[in-house]
């Protein structure tokens, strides 16, 4: 019967395919992949159903053991996150390049957890977890940091404001960053666009690489926050307060790496660090900002 089954049907099923053969509704099969419920894979975004591993997986009463998540912090670079991951001894890996490809590899299973800071309508991150139907996971505040532009010395009296970078050598944070979305705002609030500026070499794709291409002359400005202005000796011009917060599974919540890194938050050499490097308030460190269903 199986083996029928198995013959009749495409190597890979659609989410509307799997919720027919299951007879439950697109947003259960949904639910079911965030989980980590059923077996899938995810293809340029696209969630895809292995026929033959759906097929077992029915036979088996339905039920699936969740893989576990590989112990990988991904998302945005935030410094005193990567000096606390090092300094701890907490052996997660990082995996840097933006909020957004951060998100994805979370809901793909493929990281314990993520660090994000994207401005939203109401608020920070929250909606967008909402929003990319995240389930059995947790945010976690992390810090609220102070953004804006770090500049270089030559232009230091000339911007005051973001109107004052037309025509500048901006360096640019890689699309589906926060940082990214944060600057594109503020440029059109300020009746620009980024034909308005000079883009400069490649794409800054953390943090410390933003303020670096200031810093070696590269860029006249860039989109960062105040503790790195402050590493690189550079002027900076205060914008937002922005929430950056952990986004973290539930399961992986309770490994060691995880509960490491939270522990060592918890303790006063963090303060001192964040202190020295400015521009960090760390308040709400820890408290439950979002809990998923």
């Amino acid at each position: 019967m199986q083996a029928d089954a198995q013959r009749d049907q495409p190597l890979y099923l659609t989410t509307k395919e799997v919720a027919a053969l299951l007879r439950v509704k697109e947003r259960k099969v949904y639910d079911l992949a965030a989980n980590g419920g059923i077996p899938h894979r995810r293809v340029t975004g696209k969630l895809l159903f292995p026929s033959a591993e759906i097929l077992a997986w029915i036979e088996g009463a339905g039920t699936a053991v969740p893989r576990e998540r590989p112990a990988v912090l991904t998302g945005s670079h935030d410094p005193l996150l990567d000096w606390a991951v090092r300094e701890s001894g907490s052996s997660l890996a990082t995996l840097f390049n933006g909020s957004v490809d951060g998100l994805e590899r979370f809901s793909e299973g493929r990281a314990a957890l993520a660090g994000i800071h994207i401005p939203e309508q109401h608020g920070w991150n929250v909606q967008t977890a909402e929003e990319m139907g995240i389930r059995a996971s947790v945010l976690i505040a992390w810090a609220v940091r102070a953004r804006g532009l770090i500049l270089s010395d030559r232009v230091q009296g000339e911007v005051t404001e973001m109107a004052d970078l037309k025509g500048k050598r901006v360096a640019l944070r890689q699309p589906g960053a926060g940082a990214a979305a944060i600057f594109e705002d503020l440029l059109a609030k300020a009746g620009l666009t980024l034909k308005d500026l000079v883009a400069s070499g490649g794409l800054a794709r953390t943090e410390s690489d933003a303020a670096a291409a200031v810093a070696a002359g590269e860029a006249d400005a860039a989109m960062g926050i105040e503790a790195m202005a402050r590493q690189f000796h550079l002027p900076f011009l205060p914008l937002v307060e922005e929430r950056f917060d952990l986004l973290i599974n539930r399961r992986a919540y309770f490994t060691e790496p995880v509960q490491t890194l939270l522990a060592f938050a918890r303790d006063e050499p963090l303060q001192r660090k964040a202190a020295a490097m400015g521009g960090y308030c760390l308040t709400d460190l820890g408290t439950v900002r979002w809990l998923s269903s």
